[in-house]
């Protein structure tokens, strides 16, 4: 981590759903190695303003909490607004804030919730913070990356198998969605310097989208949020320059090997070396 921490040190970022789970993991990894953060969540503004300052104890990067709900137009712009008048560029965004199964039932693990049964609203909620959403913070940041030449859009997602799990609509079919968009978005933005990618944990991970009492259940096999920051660090650094659509495991990186090794071993489709596709 030094040598990327020296590389990305000054760097801004935006973490979207940055007050908990893998968003707090992520957002304190990247300005541990100096990025300059900006955590974003649409309600609990008491969990990113304790992001803030648990990144002052260790003094690298800046940690700025702003409230802001990425299913609106307007904040997007306003928190990519704010990073530019702050530190006058946006580097990295992470488009972490998602809606999970919680929503349509407490019980979805054990008592799964067939789709004509969810509520509409809630399924439209869903859909509209976890493909809206990214859609509207990247066409919101991704002019500015332009402008650079140089920017790293990195969409969180999750299993193939747990996208595809009975019962879990729309939270599965968002995620389907977004790693469409992954790829779509990368060949649009081929040539230009900015790059997009997936990241997902890779299993049951100790997060608020998990039930408390599941959580206790299933403690004993649960990911720490903290898997995340390793691969990430990677992909926003300039080793990355050249990876473009495609999707990671962070369960898969082996931080024994040297970065690009590790990349390709937690590369998601292993079926071809790491190359770009612009």
């Amino acid at each position: 981590m030094t040598r990327m921490a020296g590389e990305l040190a000054g760097r801004t970022a935006i973490v979207t759903g940055g007050g908990r789970g893998l968003g707090r993991a992520m957002a304190l990894g990247l300005a541990e190695a100096g990025v300059n953060v900006i955590v974003t969540a649409a309600h609990s503004r008491h969990e990113i303003e304790a992001v803030a300052e648990e990144a002052r104890s260790f003094g690298a990067g800046v940690v700025r909490a702003l409230q802001a709900d990425v299913t609106s137009d307007e904040d997007a712009g306003r928190v990519v607004g704010e990073a530019m008048r702050e530190w006058g560029a946006i580097h990295i965004l992470v488009n972490n804030a998602g809606r999970g199964m919680r929503f349509v039932s407490e019980r979805f693990l054990t008592t799964p919730t067939k789709f004509w049964e969810t509520d509409p609203d809630v399924w439209r909620m869903i859909i509209d913070t976890n493909v809206n959403g990214p859609f509207l913070m990247g066409r919101a940041a991704v002019p500015r990356m332009l402008e650079q030449r140089w920017g790293r859009i990195i969409n969180i997602s999750m299993n193939y198998e747990t996208m595809r799990r009975a019962g879990f609509s729309p939270y599965g079919p968002s995620k389907a969605a977004l790693e469409s968009a992954t790829v779509i978005w990368a060949r649009d933005l081929a040539g230009t310097g900015v790059t997009v990618n997936a990241l997902l944990p890779g299993g049951v991970t100790y997060t608020g989208m998990v039930p408390e009492g599941a959580r206790l259940k299933l403690r004993a096999r649960m990911l720490p949020p903290e898997i995340m920051v390793p691969p990430l660090l990677w992909l926003v650094s300039s080793a990355a320059d050249e990876v473009s659509g495609e999707r990671f495991n962070a369960s898969w990186w082996d931080a024994s090997l040297a970065p690009r090794l590790a990349a390709e071993k937690a590369r998601a489709d292993a079926s071809a070396p790491i190359v770009s596709r612009r």
